[in-house]
């Protein structure tokens, strides 16, 4: 991998450009974009350091891996435009739902292919990014691949059978916990804490809790009963979590995500 190329430059493609460059793999002089508002793209550009495009086209013929991080609704109509610039190269998708079989019709044979799902904590280096195994990619291209995604989360690899569930519950979790981190600063703030206090200490209880589980390997179950004393606090606070089926919402959420049409 020499140059690098995004195809889109949302909130996630910003997020994976300013780790990939942080992290000295890529330079400024190697990345390039191309978005359809080119203002806005001058400006992340200006903010980034990568270099910004035109067209599509002149973007391609200066990279040799590209990554597709436009909206998947737009993926077909770019590989129906396009699809010629790409021979020869090494596409990375980062666009759910657009896995290796889906792609297949649309590529030459010459394109090599990889489909990962990160998610948005990318942005502050501590997302996960799930690699599909089937892929097409030279082994030395997924090595250097992986190491790169690598310096904005936790790289995982699922078989393409599980990449849906997965992506469901990385993708999409974040939002879920966003949700239970704003329910329980309310509660702080019904009880006077200030609101941004309230933010702050829910926001590094999760973390603490998650690193905890992460660093320990223990079972979710073995931590919490660590916290539930006798006749304390905090069994009575999870007794009132399983009154109100808080473990079966959180199932349901993912079974609502997974059944979606």
């Amino acid at each position: 991998m020499k140059k690098l190329g995004f195809i889109g430059m949302g909130n996630m493609a910003k997020a994976l450009a300013s780790g990939f460059l942080a992290s000295g793999l890529v330079s400024k002089d190697d990345m390039y974009a191309y978005a359809p508002h080119y203002d806005r793209l001058l400006e992340n550009a200006e903010k980034l350091g990568f270099i910004p495009c035109k067209s599509i086209k002149e973007m391609l013929a200066s990279v040799d891996t590209v990554i597709m991080a436009c909206k998947p609704y737009q993926i077909e109509y770019v590989l129906k435009e396009n699809g010629v610039y790409l021979c020869g190269k090494a596409l990375i998708s980062v666009a759910a739902g657009w896995d290796y079989e889906k792609y297949k019709p649309f590529l030459d044979k010459s394109v090599r292919l990889q489909f990962v799902m990160p998610n948005t904590p990318a942005m502050v280096g501590e997302g996960v990014m799930l690699f599909e195994v089937k892929n097409s990619l030279k082994e030395e291209e997924r090595v250097e691949i992986i190491e790169l995604f690598g310096k904005v989360g936790k790289v995982e690899e699922l078989p393409s059978h599980l990449m849906g569930i997965g992506g469901a519950i990385t993708g999409c979790g974040p939002a879920f916990v966003d949700l239970m981190i704003e329910a329980y600063a309310d509660a702080a703030v019904k009880y006077g804490i200030p609101r941004d206090k309230a933010y702050s200490l829910v926001s590094q209880m999760v973390l603490g809790s998650a690193k905890l589980q992460l660093v320990t390997g223990e079972h979710p179950a073995v931590l919490k009963d660590n916290v539930c004393s006798p006749s304390g606090t905090t069994i009575c606070g999870v007794a009132a979590l399983e009154k109100n089926g808080f473990r079966n919402a959180c199932i349901e959420s993912i079974e609502a995500v997974m059944n979606k049409k």
